[in-house]
């Protein structure tokens, strides 16, 4: 029987299976992909708490529900910084990126119309879960070179010692497990 932590969130009781990063950590797996009723109520007390804002931004993928309905529940602005060049995006810039959840060093990029988009503009920056900063990171360094004004940081879940940082705004703590 696989091992979960079960939490509430955003007045949602879940689950949470346990994956390992290696062999000394063990991370409690919160994803919101197809889970609308928490999408929706983490949306909203994020939403209360957040500071004005004209567009939201996330990286790509886990974070593009709850960017979508932080956007449809507020501003009705939201960009996705994609982890891949698309035929569609002019003239693109990037950051590179190394989190814990993904294998290797990533690269995001916005075309130039999202860059423009956000050029003084007050953004917000979205995620589900921010647990070592890097994601964050990278997210703060392309609003910065789009020139858009950086009004706050916000996730539903702050993992292990992100938790203690007092430049993030979010909902719970997740910690981590040592083995």
């Amino acid at each position: 029987m696989a091992k979960t932590f079960k939490m509430t969130i955003a007045g949602c009781e879940r689950e949470l299976p346990l994956c390992e990063v290696n062999e000394h950590l063990d991370i409690a797996a919160f994803i919101m992909f197809g889970d609308v009723e928490i999408t929706e109520k983490a949306a909203a007390e994020l939403l209360k708490i957040a500071p004005e804002h004209d567009v939201v931004i996330s990286a790509e993928a886990k974070g593009i529900p709850l960017c979508y309905e932080m956007a449809r529940q507020g501003c009705g602005k939201y960009i996705i910084a994609r982890k891949g060049v698309k035929v569609y995006m002019p003239d693109p810039i990037s950051v590179n990126v190394k989190s814990i959840t993904a294998l290797s060093q990533q690269t995001l990029f916005l075309g130039s119309d999202d860059a423009e988009h956000m050029r003084g503009k007050r953004v917000l920056i979205a995620d589900d879960v921010i647990s070592t900063g890097e994601s964050l990171r990278a997210l703060e360094a392309l609003v910065e070179k789009a020139g858009g004004i950086i009004v706050g940081k916000v996730a539903v879940l702050a993992e292990g010692d992100a938790a203690d940082r007092d430049d993030i705004i979010f909902l719970n703590k997740l910690p981590v497990f040592p083995k």
